[in-house]
């Protein structure tokens, strides 16, 4: 499938389907002699992972991966690294008796629009289970850039109405929101419990902050820094917007408040969110995306079927209730791999 593929220097592609018989990616452009285990994938794989807590899905999938090629002897060997997770909870017939409506909010008309066939258990290739082979791939990515002191944090910020007043990293993993804020956690779960009782579903915003970059990296002009972030992030299929430093808020700024002034320590601000001309600063690169919410609800909506007649549906199944805690590791590895892909540019520029 056109499309499956992200990346240049390091580069991607994902494979298989929610209700199929795995998922995984092929990961091409890693250098050689890199310590490289499954146990290293897994650990971020367990982060995206269903299962995990009463705002996701409750689908029991162990998402155990297994490493195919490209690591002998526990090292990388410099050729494509296939990894595979197989899928054990697979439930399709939950969607039997509605295979021929069109889901609101889901890709079943554009992809029966653009392909004449479409794969209607669960969301088949548009599922957020292929994001499972994006988190694999970009865990050898944030390997690599631990070793340039690189270090990437997303959270949530936002969810169910609710937005963090603090902003506390240790509790990021030690709450079922991923949010960086205890007490505002608290109360996004009690709004999530309530949409939940009504059949419904929340959205949010994830925030991502990355340190440690060296100033000088990006692409000019079509291949900025940002733009490719951006491109990374909106191919996550629940993501529908993202917005740098200030954002939106620049719009009612001055010139004069959003320019980042410089003195001889750097810069004094931050609203370009550490990326200037499509290149990175040196600055934190700050960013946040609009996640929507979990398409898949199990209250009647009005829909059609294949013929075109006017049906109710009820979406049945196992769902997230707020996609914005298991978003929050897919963030980080598209981030990673975009980075990695962006460093291994720029050190070919200089070979």
């Amino acid at each position: 499938m056109a499309g499956s593929s992200f990346g240049k220097a390091f580069r991607i592609s994902t494979f298989g389907e929610s209700h199929g018989k795995a998922v995984g990616v092929i990961v091409d452009g890693v250098r050689p002699l890199l310590e490289l285990s499954e146990e290293d994938i897994q650990k971020e794989l367990n982060r995206r992972k269903p299962g995990q807590s009463e705002v996701g899905t409750p689908r029991a999938e162990s998402d155990i991966v297994h490493i195919y090629s490209g690591v002998f002897e526990g090292k990388t060997t410099g050729t494509p690294i296939m990894m595979i997770l197989y899928n054990q909870d697979t439930r399709p017939q939950d969607y039997n008796d509605i295979h021929k409506l069109f889901r609101p909010g889901h890709a079943d008309y554009t992809y029966l629009k653009k392909y004449r066939i479409r794969d209607w258990r669960g969301s088949g290739r548009a599922s957020g289970r292929e994001t499972a082979g994006r988190v694999a791939a970009g865990a050898i990515a944030k390997k690599l850039l631990a070793e340039r002191k690189v270090k990437i944090t997303a959270y949530t910020l936002k969810a169910a109405g609710v937005e963090c007043k603090k902003l506390d990293f240790s509790v990021i993993e030690r709450n079922p929101l991923r949010a960086c804020d205890m007490e505002a956690a608290e109360l996004m779960l009690e709004r999530i419990r309530e949409a939940k009782d009504k059949k419904d579903s929340v959205g949010g915003i994830v925030e991502c902050r990355i340190t440690g970059v060296d100033p000088g990296l990006g692409e000019p002009v079509f291949d900025k820094l940002d733009a490719e972030l951006a491109h990374a992030m909106l191919s996550i299929g629940a993501v529908k917007g993202i917005e740098f430093g200030a954002g939106f808020k620049a719009a009612d700024m001055f010139g004069s408040e959003h320019n980042d002034a410089m003195d001889k320590d750097g810069f004094v601000t931050n609203n370009a969110g550490g990326i200037l001309g499509g290149i990175s600063t040196g600055e934190e690169i700050v960013f946040r995306v609009v996640v929507k919410p979990t398409s898949s609800i199990s209250r009647p909506q009005n829909t059609v079927d294949l013929e075109g007649n006017e049906v109710n549906i009820v979406t049945e199944g196992r769902h997230d209730a707020c996609i914005c805690p298991r978003i929050v590791p897919v963030v980080e590895a598209m981030a990673a791999i975009v980075l990695e892909d962006h460093y291994k540019r720029q050190e070919a520029l200089w070979a």
